[in-house]
């Protein structure tokens, strides 16, 4: 691994995923223009001084298949045992099982065992890594989140399923070259009676992250269009929260309310806090007197010390370019501004 996550400052910024796709890309999609766009986003985030950028996931770009940013689809599609063949009669089975109240057809159906199939996240790191310059974030979707859009024909058992998709994501996970790997969960926010199945599906996978390299663990109430998926609150997750085995967590805060603060003081000291103080959701471009107010009300609930990161609350792919570029540089001035750097 040639790159470490920095030491300094004490308050480290980050991007959390995804970055909207470049006009120039979608318009004309190939490999070297994947790899073009993926240095233009890590060269946008460097420039401002984001400690920890991301590679803006460009790598599971699809132009047929923008609507979640790849993050079902990209890891689905490929594996063994998964039909992406999808006509009515699995539409409407899937709309009676109702997993996803907000997904009307399935990413797929379970057919057989599931494998990697022609799954390659190493390959796709790699490609980041060549293009980086300097220490970077790789995210992956967590298997609880992918198997509430599948449609299921040979487990039998959501349980057995979950598990079964945590077993091929976490074989994808050694020796992937970055400084940190992120298991992203948009979805059990609004599900914690399956937070001890998600945790020990997101355990397996974070397990087998290579030693030396930060893992970490995003959650949000989800985001399409600027609208929250899922209902709830961080209160019910401090458990399952604490249950993980990461270095830090990356939690959606900036659009939520204040009482959701408490919950903090609750969380392992074990493990690092990130914390949302860019809300994604928004037009309005913060400014560094309220991102450095931001952080201040987080530290005033948890000490001192506790935050470790501060972020978006989530990836920027439904924003335009010159919003999200401005609420990143926003992000560095107030947190250099709360640090008095």
């Amino acid at each position: 691994m040639p790159y470490k996550v920095p030491s300094k400052p004490r308050i480290l910024t980050t991007t959390v995923g995804s970055y909207p796709v470049p006009d120039w890309l979608a318009a004309l999609p190939s490999e070297q223009a994947v790899i073009d766009a993926t240095r233009v986003v890590f060269d946008i985030q460097r420039q401002v001084g984001i400690d920890l950028p991301t590679d803006g996931e460009l790598y599971r770009f699809d132009v047929n298949h923008p609507d979640t940013n790849g993050m079902i689809e990209y890891f689905i599609r490929p594996m063994a045992g998964i039909s992406s063949v999808v006509g009515r009669s699995v539409t409407e089975e899937f709309a009676r099982h109702q997993p996803m109240g907000f997904r009307r057809k399935p990413a797929g159906i379970v057919t057989g065992k599931l494998g990697e199939g022609s799954l390659n996240l190493l390959a796709d790191c790699q490609r980041a890594a060549a293009v980086a310059g300097g220490p970077f974030k790789f995210t992956v979707t967590s298997p609880y989140m992918l198997a509430r859009t599948l449609l299921d024909h040979h487990y039998g058992s959501f349980d057995e399923l979950t598990m079964a998709l945590a077993e091929v994501i976490a074989a994808q996970m050694p020796g992937l070259p970055a400084a940190c790997v992120q298991v992203d969960e948009a979805n059990i926010p609004g599900n914690p009676a399956d937070a001890p199945l998600a945790a020990a599906a997101m355990n397996v996978v974070l397990d087998r992250i290579d030693k030396g390299t930060e893992r970490a663990v995003h959650f949000c109430f989800g985001n399409y269009g600027g609208q929250t998926i899922q209902a709830g609150n961080w209160k019910k997750l401090v458990d399952f929260l604490n249950a993980l085995h990461c270095d830090h967590l990356v939690l959606e805060l900036a659009h939520r309310p204040k009482s959701d603060l408490e919950a903090l003081k609750h969380i392992d000291k074990k493990i690092a806090l990130g914390v949302g103080v860019v809300d994604i959701k928004v037009n309005h471009i913060e400014t560094p007197d309220e991102i450095a107010a931001k952080i201040e009300a987080v530290e005033k609930k948890v000490g001192e010390g506790r935050v470790r990161w501060v972020h978006p609350d989530c990836g920027f792919w439904m924003l335009k370019r010159s919003i999200s570029d401005r609420k990143i540089e926003a992000l560095v001035l107030g947190r250099d501004k709360y640090l008095g750097r």
